[in-house]
């Protein structure tokens, strides 16, 4: 090793979603990469969620319904998706709660093989009046098809942590720690 990377500094970079004061009224964030929705997925999470209509099960029966005649993929897994694909830029480890969705549309069907991108608008955000060090952030989400049509929405209320002190100790094993020999707690 030589002089020149000896002296360079390690630094280390900790995946997190954004603090409360991070959030930007009116900033829209593009959720990369997207979802490509397939067969295993609706069946699996459709069985699991003990949902058993044949629209999402029973590809003979749902061939003879209009105006689909196919099986199309359960809009609770679409739902899942639409909220999961802002995770690990918006809250990943800074979320303390949602509060609350509203105004949860599905517009168009979301079929086997089609690929789901999401977006996010930041509507409004304010400290909490009752947790100190936390504040409500609202989001509006929208995903699209690979072909641009939107097939979900919702509106999304939250709770996220304020960003800590340097003083402040935490326990998180997504903050940085200065004794790494450990490993993550």
């Amino acid at each position: 090793m030589d002089e020149s990377t000896s002296a360079v500094r390690e630094r280390r970079v900790v995946q997190r979603g954004l603090w409360f004061e991070e959030f930007e009224v009116g900033t829209i964030y593009e959720h990369r990469p997207g979802r490509t929705v397939t067969e295993a997925d609706n069946v699996l999470f459709t069985t699991l969620t003990m949902n058993t209509q044949p629209l999402h099960l029973d590809a003979h029966e749902s061939g003879q319904q209009p105006p689909f005649h196919e099986r199309l993929v359960n809009s609770m897994f679409t739902f899942s998706t639409l909220v999961g694909l802002s995770v690990s830029q918006l809250t990943l480890g800074t979320i303390v709660a949602n509060l609350g969705f509203s105004e949860v549309k599905f517009p168009a069907p979301v079929r086997h093989g089609d690929t789901l991108y999401t977006e996010t608008l930041v509507t409004g955000k304010r400290p909490s009046s009752s947790r100190p060090g936390e504040g409500v952030v609202n989001l509006r989400h929208v995903a699209r098809n690979q072909h641009g049509d939107i097939v979900a929405s919702a509106d999304r209320s939250t709770l996220v942590r304020m960003k800590p002190d340097e003083t402040t100790p935490r326990s998180s094993s997504l903050v940085p720690r200065s004794d790494t020999s450990r490993g993550p707690r």
